[in-house]
């Protein structure tokens, strides 16, 4: 089966061992996302908790991440990006597991402020987790297959995906509340374990190895007795033109992480889903990721990854605008269908047309302060989202956040 998910021919044999280990990889990674992630929000919901506090479960890691990006970033130069990426995910992916025992240690409340407590932790790990893993798919495939690796992860993380929200809206849906999500949460951890098992084996390329060569600031601040503070933070990246692709980008993901926080409780509160019909959506939405992903390749040679990111951007403004309308269940399954198909897109271009514009000497400042403007968008997104529903109302708000999805997207073609 691996073999066939790519062309033999096309791949060099000195590239397939990471390509494969880059799709189980993200094969068990689905098996995690589709499990304990794509459920940790509808399980805060029913405990009870609030659009504020769920937006802090999505906030908190991103606070951590924006005071140590750059720290990480520097931290991975003088590091192998592999061991650095393996180890790192090690430490993030310890946290669910922690998520398994609360139920048996704490109260309803006390469990949503636990998840708070945790998703802070392991907000520090996942910072240069994050940066890393960037830097070694960047540096693991060469520039010509990114768009055709990225496409079949897509395609294996859908599958899984699938695959076990299915399974985990079945087994809520049969075993008691909350026995269901600590066996949810249970087969996400092994599906983090098994990941990170496989990120070990996926080494750089030693023809995508140039000489180094530091930025302006560094070299003068080596003939300096005294280390320049801006040289650290690297402020010189700012001056060149990769800046107008960090804001660009920046708006997209407000845009993208300001209603997130909306979605579960509207789920649940709106829409009066169950767990099995959520694992449906979400299959479903998955499923249209998966057969958009086998395009990707196609579309981006057609059109490039800049504006593949930017037309996807736009058409990611139908997701919350159609579930602000719907009442029905099979409403939620025709938005959940086609937002998959939009995001098969967006997914798979956009870390590419960020690589697309990085020096390949320099790969970690670079993606350190991407890092940086990410999860300031989430910490940001992540609490106005519920603060403006709560003034505006959640269904009103998701209209207004489905309109600055669509100028987000126009502004990454227009000055990306």
């Amino acid at each position: 089966m691996l073999n066939k998910l790519f062309r033999q021919s096309d791949v060099p044999p000195e590239y397939r061992a990471n390509f494969i280990h880059l799709y189980l990889d993200i094969g068990w990674f689905g098996l995690l996302s589709g499990s304990a992630i794509n459920f940790l929000n509808v399980y805060a919901a029913r405990l009870g908790a609030s659009a504020s506090q769920i937006g802090l479960l999505g906030a908190v890691s991103a606070m951590v991440s924006l005071f140590l990006a750059i720290p990480a970033g520097r931290w991975l130069e003088k590091r192998s990006v592999g061991r650095a990426v393996f180890w790192t995910s090690v430490l993030y992916r310890i946290g669910f597991a922690l998520w398994i025992p609360l139920p048996w240690l704490f109260g309803s409340q006390g469990q949503i402020w636990a998840l708070i407590g945790i998703s802070l932790l392991m907000g520090i790990p996942l910072t240069a987790l994050s940066v890393g893993f960037n830097a070694l798919f960047a540096t693991a495939v060469p520039a010509e297959f990114r768009a055709h690796v990225a496409g079949m992860r897509n395609v294996l993380l859908s599958i899984m995906f699938m695959l076990s929200s299915i399974l985990s809206g079945t087994l809520l849906e049969h075993l008691p509340f909350p026995t269901g999500y600590q066996v949810v949460f249970a087969i996400g951890f092994v599906g983090a374990v098994m990941s990170s098992f496989h990120l070990y084996f996926i080494r750089p390329l030693k023809t995508d190895q140039p000489p180094s060569a530091p930025a302006p600031d560094l070299v003068k601040d080596a003939a300096s007795p005294r280390r320049d503070w801006r040289a650290s933070l690297r402020l010189d990246i700012w001056k060149t033109d990769y800046r107008r692709h960090l804001l660009v980008l920046l708006g997209f993901h407000i845009a993208q992480y300001i209603a997130l926080p909306l979605f579960s409780l509207y789920m649940v509160n709106n829409l009066r889903l169950t767990d099995d019909h959520i694992g449906i959506g979400t299959a479903l939405f998955y499923l249209t990721v998966l057969l958009g992903s086998t395009q990707l390749r196609r579309i981006v040679q057609h059109l490039g990854h800049k504006r593949v990111t930017g037309y996807g951007v736009m058409g990611l403004a139908l997701y919350p605008i159609l579930m602000a309308l719907s009442t029905q269940v099979w409403q939620f399954y025709g938005f959940s269908i086609l937002g998959g198909f939009v995001w098969a897109l967006v997914g798979g271009a956009y870390a590419n047309y960020l690589l697309e514009h990085i020096p390949a000497h320099d790969r970690p400042a670079h993606l350190a302060w991407y890092n940086v403007v990410l999860n300031a968008a989430v910490l940001f997104g992540s609490l106005a989202g519920p603060a403006v529903a709560d003034g505006i109302g959640i269904a009103t708000a998701l209209i207004v956040f489905g309109v600055l999805r669509f100028l987000a997207g126009a502004a990454i073609l227009k000055w990306g």
